[in-house]
């Protein structure tokens, strides 16, 4: 089986879509620093985020490994293998680079998030989100099985790189961005259930009680 035709089918398994709070979470984060310009969504999927941000930006382009019929209408696409490390768009073409529940898909992700930092304008923002490994749901995990909640067996091979705050801030300090924030969904599963934690417990707790966290950073250069 070729490279290729590997990475088609982890994309496949995840169907392009991630859950609304996370897409609330990045609508809520690039809210408070931007506004216009050009939004690159890598790892878009469907394209799902673009409704929440669609008052806010321009135009919108998305890369993926595969496309998708539900598509925006009005946005770009670009076919891309995510795992070479590369997207085939010039330097500093975005205002703004995000990559929702992305890079725990991918082989390499420092190379993924230089990558992102390529892509964004000096002076414009990148974000990243991916599954909270300091969730009590995940630690919990953890401890029982041997493996990170969003990384159980039947998560794999979609899900191949567990990340943790630490591991997201070194990244980020390791492509230089500037005035990085980590911030938490504020909504999680509770354990042994499908049931989610009250929406004012997981705001009061966030590390501990949200499923997706997120990171963002500035691309240093004029603004």
């Amino acid at each position: 089986m070729s490279g290729s035709t590997i990475v088609e089918q982890r994309a496949l398994q995840s169907a392009g879509v991630s859950a609304a709070p996370i897409y609330r979470l990045v609508a809520r984060i690039l809210s408070d620093r931007c506004a216009g310009g050009t939004l690159l969504d890598v790892g878009c999927g469907r394209g799902d985020l673009w409704p929440h941000l669609a008052g806010q930006f321009t135009e919108y382009h998305g890369a993926d490994v595969i496309p998708y019929d539900e598509f925006p209408d009005g946005g770009r696409f670009h076919q891309v293998d995510l795992d070479t490390g590369r997207v085939g768009l010039p330097d500093g073409f975005a205002d703004v680079v995000v990559a929702v529940e992305t890079i725990e898909h991918l082989e390499n992700p420092r190379a993924f998030a230089r990558e992102l930092t390529r892509l964004a304008r000096p002076g414009g923002w990148m974000l990243m989100t991916t599954p909270n490994q300091l969730s009590v749901l995940s630690k919990l995990t953890l401890s029982a099985r041997h493996e990170f909640s969003a990384f159980r067996a039947g998560s794999y091979p979609a899900h191949l790189t567990a990340l943790l705050e630490v591991d997201l801030r070194r990244i980020a300090a390791e492509c230089a961005w500037a005035d990085v924030a980590v911030e938490y969904t504020g909504d999680g599963r509770v354990p042994g259930s499908a049931r989610h934690w009250p929406r004012w417990l997981s705001r009061h707790w966030p590390r501990e009680l949200s499923d997706n966290v997120a990171i963002v950073g500035r691309k240093p250069g004029a603004g």
